[in-house]
């Protein structure tokens, strides 16, 4: 009877010890996928802010000489039909 007792209370022993291994495999699986999803997070946040800061200034940059352009050409004919009334009244 006695070994039948010690058998048992090893025996539950075992299977308590396992239950809390698990729990603990659990906690420490939960933590480490609260850790990766918020490395991600930050991660995708910064490559995003840095991405688009690159973007929003080759954007601009790009506008700016389109627009820069657009005006000297403007500019130009300006001056071309001005001088061109210029001779006109002129003569």
């Amino acid at each position: 009877m006695k070994e039948n007792a010690v058998i048992t209370i090893i025996s539950i022993t075992i299977i308590v010890l396992n239950m809390m291994m698990i729990i603990v495999l659990d906690i420490k699986n939960a933590i480490m996928m609260a850790t990766m999803a918020e490395i991600m997070v930050a991660t995708m946040a910064e490559v995003t802010a840095v991405v688009m800061a690159e973007i929003t200034a080759a954007t601009m940059a790009e506008v700016t000489v389109v627009v820069m352009a657009v005006i000297t050409v403007v500019v130009k004919d300006v001056a071309a039909v001005g001088a061109g009334c210029f001779n006109l009244i002129n003569n």
